[in-house]
């Protein structure tokens, strides 16, 4: 596994992240990390790895866009001195151009949002170990549907700027998309973003199919 004795992880990012955590950063006890993929994260690396004291934030405030995110960023991740930082945002970047159409001034557009991530990967990228860059999603197989395939764009943005900065990258839309061939959208979530338990648990085992992890 990647993960050493007291790294700190930290993981950034909306609704999706957020779950229920204590904000703007929760850690530690009850429910402070949330009820999300973070929560499984942590729970997984407790058990398969119990003599490694891994350190798990979450830094997901719910509704934020990667405009948002990139204004806390200083305080929620950079403060933190991190050894790994883990980035999931732009949901909210493309759903506010669906379900608040006249809203342009709260929309952020493909340009930007690139800026704006490019700056938060900037921001970190020498002082960790690593970074981990997890696309938005929309848990929608059909590639024409109008917002999933607004999504493509942004999930195009998070591979580009992984493979120029040497982040690793997880396909949360990939690997729903292959999941849906199996099972309907509404298993994991009615409004196909945020997930039930049985999405964490999917979000959690690809993000750790990225860390050289052993069950």
């Amino acid at each position: 596994m990647i993960f050493e004795n007291l790294d700190r992880i930290v993981f950034a990012g909306d609704s999706v992240t957020d779950m229920g955590s204590e904000n703007p950063v929760g850690e530690g006890l009850f429910d402070n990390v949330g009820r999300g993929y973070v929560r499984v994260v942590e729970n997984m690396l407790a058990v398969y790895y119990p003599e490694v004291l891994v350190r798990v934030t979450n830094s997901g405030i719910s509704g934020n866009t990667s405009r948002d995110l990139l204004a806390r960023f200083d305080r929620d991740v950079v403060s933190l001195n991190p050894q790994w930082v883990s980035i999931c945002i732009g949901i909210n970047d493309v759903w506010r151009q669906f379900d608040c159409p006249a809203m342009k001034d709260i929309q952020v557009q493909p340009d930007e949002y690139e800026k704006n991530l490019e700056e938060m990967i900037l921001k970190v990228k020498d002082n960790v170990k690593g970074i981990f860059i997890l696309s938005p999603y929309i848990i929608e197989p059909n590639a024409q549907d109008m917002m999933r395939a607004r999504m493509d764009e942004y999930v195009e943005i998070c591979k580009k700027l992984s493979v120029k900065h040497g982040c690793v990258f997880v396909d949360f839309q990939r690997m729903y998309e292959d999941y849906c061939k199996i099972r309907h959208s509404s298993f994991i979530a009615w409004d196909r973003i945020h997930p039930n338990q049985v999405g964490a648990t999917l979000m959690a085992r690809e993000f750790l199919k990225h860390c050289d992890f052993e069950y």
